[in-house]
């Protein structure tokens, strides 16, 4: 890109995976992913991220996409799925294996239990086991990068993540490559998403760098923990939304991004609320964490950021 050339538009994404209803973390990620975009008036993708068979929910991505319109939010593009790409990902793993940037491993948890995990050197002791295929990180690989709303991340990958695993020895994808790879070729400009998964990013960026491919913007949104400080989608608390009465979880979510209450006060509907919210939403006004406990009476979400 020239100097005379415009920025790309925005356009950002929401990535479920199938692996049950939407919950109330993920109804939070969908909302403040999709506001980023209607706030810089670009597009808002849909991804089902179904690589994982095992962890899969036979019918989950189609309730989790009816849920979604259930509270407003259609992609602006066609939905996309991750099954149907495996070519996509097969190419880049054979760049980075011509490339000598990733190699064949067949070591197993149990052989790196020494190490904590932490792949650096193959130590397999069964040379039949099928291999799974790793990106080599260099030594000394330090990523910092700033994030919209958590400042500042820096990661010394080599020690604390290791050589990332790009497929496994079962011969499904990792969740790093085809997250990359997806990103890229949708033409991501930002990624919004949990706090969750902020560790994650700077291997990702690693390994935009090895295929020389862009890296997005990203903000991670608020973690949300529950009364025991517990993050919302390992504890009790993490219960689906409801699609028939979308606007108590909606104005909860809303509550969890550090917005006014006030604002969505008057809403009567999923879609009156978001044409509300779409006018009224604040980034500054998101905060890093936000405590999210539930009545138990009516399983509804209370929220407060701090």
């Amino acid at each position: 890109m020239t100097e005379t050339d415009p920025a790309p538009r925005y356009r950002g994404r929401f990535a479920p995976s199938p692996t049950g209803r939407l919950h109330f973390g993920s109804l939070v990620a969908a909302l403040g992913s999709w506001l980023m975009a209607r706030h810089h008036h670009g597009e808002w993708l849909v991804r089902v991220e179904d690589l994982d068979p095992p962890r899969e929910v036979p019918g989950a991505a189609e309730t989790q996409l009816a849920t979604l319109a259930a509270f407003g939010m259609t992609s602006d593009l066609p939905v996309v799925w991750q099954s149907r790409r495996h070519d996509l990902y097969a190419n880049a793993l054979d760049t980075l294996l011509a490339d000598g940037a990733a190699f064949e491993c067949r070591c197993s948890r149990t052989d790196l239990a020494a190490v904590g995990g932490i792949h650096r050197a193959c130590v397999a002791r069964d040379p039949a086991r099928p291999p799974a295929f790793r990106l080599r990180v260099a030594d000394d690989s330090h990523v910092a990068f700033a994030d919209g709303l958590q400042g500042r991340v820096e990661q010394a990958v080599d020690r604390e993540v290791g050589d990332v695993v790009l497929r496994r020895a079962d011969g499904f994808w990792a969740y790093q490559l085809a997250v990359v790879v997806d990103d890229a070729d949708q033409g991501i400009t930002d990624v919004v998403r949990g706090a969750d998964l902020l560790d994650s990013t700077p291997r990702q960026i690693l390994l935009q760098r090895a295929l020389s491919l862009p890296t997005p913007r990203y903000l991670h949104l608020p973690l949300i923990v529950d009364g025991d400080g517990q993050k919302l989608s390992k504890s009790l608390a993490a219960l689906p939304v409801d699609d028939d009465a979308p606007l108590p979880a909606l104005r909860a979510a809303w509550r969890v991004l550090g917005q006014p209450e006030a604002v969505l006060a008057d809403a009567v509907s999923a879609m009156g609320a978001l044409a509300v919210a779409q006018r009224h939403f604040h980034p500054a006004s998101l905060p890093k964490v936000t405590h999210v406990t539930f009545a138990a009476a009516h399983n509804k979400p209370v929220a407060g950021a701090v």
